[in-house]
């Protein structure tokens, strides 16, 4: 649990995050619905955005974690920071790895507490990205799921993680939204709080969030921090992959893209 002082500084953040996502008709009664993430949407009520976690996922295992296994030739531990309800965090104890799920949310539907729900062993653990608790070098794998654009330091969460990331250990930052032009992604920020405040009533912005990454970005962090970059580009389909000609054709702002970013330090 977070400390109270930590707690009230995040309440209003996952007040309106929870609100939000209860309306989006997160979670499910059905256990079967946890278990069948994320190759599965059965509640059929988010299903365009699980086929790309599930594409990213699968990447995931065939460019990255399988050849990590192969490599290290044992059981991981592996942190799953941003876990929400644990899908992440299921599909790797389901593979023998020790798994630690981290997030502040710890209700039943979308949070942590949605652990009951899995027929797998994993720690659930409610922490900040910059406050971890746990001692240095614990990880061979830091999984950012679809997390990190919550960051409001990229470089203090950075800083965080390495404390905890083992010798040879990798970190992971998956499904956070990368743009060519930092105006593209600031505008998205307008955009998403205005709809928020349209619908809910208030922005959701009670934390101020990196909210996205840039080609920029990512190269200053790795050069901040000692990090070499690997990226891997899904294949979401067709109609994802032309986005981009159609936001041109159409004057808008650039589409975010997606990809899995791989940091491992530099000998």
């Amino acid at each position: 649990m977070l400390p109270p002082s930590r707690a009230a500084e995040y309440e209003k953040f996952i007040y309106e995050y929870e609100t939000i996502r209860k309306s989006e008709g997160r979670g499910s009664n059905s256990p079967e619905y946890y278990q069948s993430l994320p190759y599965k949407d059965l509640s059929d009520r988010r299903s365009a955005e699980w086929a790309i976690r599930g594409r990213s996922f699968r990447a995931l295992m065939d460019q990255v974690i399988i050849r990590f296994e192969r490599r290290v030739g044992r059981q991981l531990k592996i942190l799953d920071l941003g876990a929400g309800n644990g899908w992440l965090s299921n599909r790797f104890a389901q593979r023998g790895h020790q798994v630690i799920a981290m997030d502040l949310l710890i209700n039943p539907f979308d949070g942590l507490g949605a652990y009951i729900n899995y027929q797998t062993h994993f720690m659930p653990i409610q922490a900040e990205f910059d406050h971890l608790p746990l001692a240095d070098q614990q990880a061979d794998l830091v999984i950012f799921n679809a997390s990190f654009h919550y960051s409001t330091d990229y470089n203090l969460t950075l800083t965080e993680t390495l404390r905890l990331l083992a010798v040879g250990g990798l970190v992971i930052v998956l499904d956070t939204p990368v743009y060519h032009q930092a105006a593209s992604g600031a505008q998205m920020v307008i955009e998403r709080q205005a709809q928020f405040e349209r619908e809910y009533g208030f922005p959701s912005n009670s934390i101020p969030s990196e909210n996205y990454l840039t080609n920029a970005r990512i190269q200053e962090l790795g050069e901040i921090h000692g990090l070499h970059w690997q990226t891997f580009m899904p294949f979401y389909g067709f109609p994802w992959a032309i986005r981009p000609w159609i936001a041109k054709l159409r004057h808008h702002r650039e589409p975010a893209r997606f990809m899995i970013l791989i940091g491992s330090r530099n000998r």
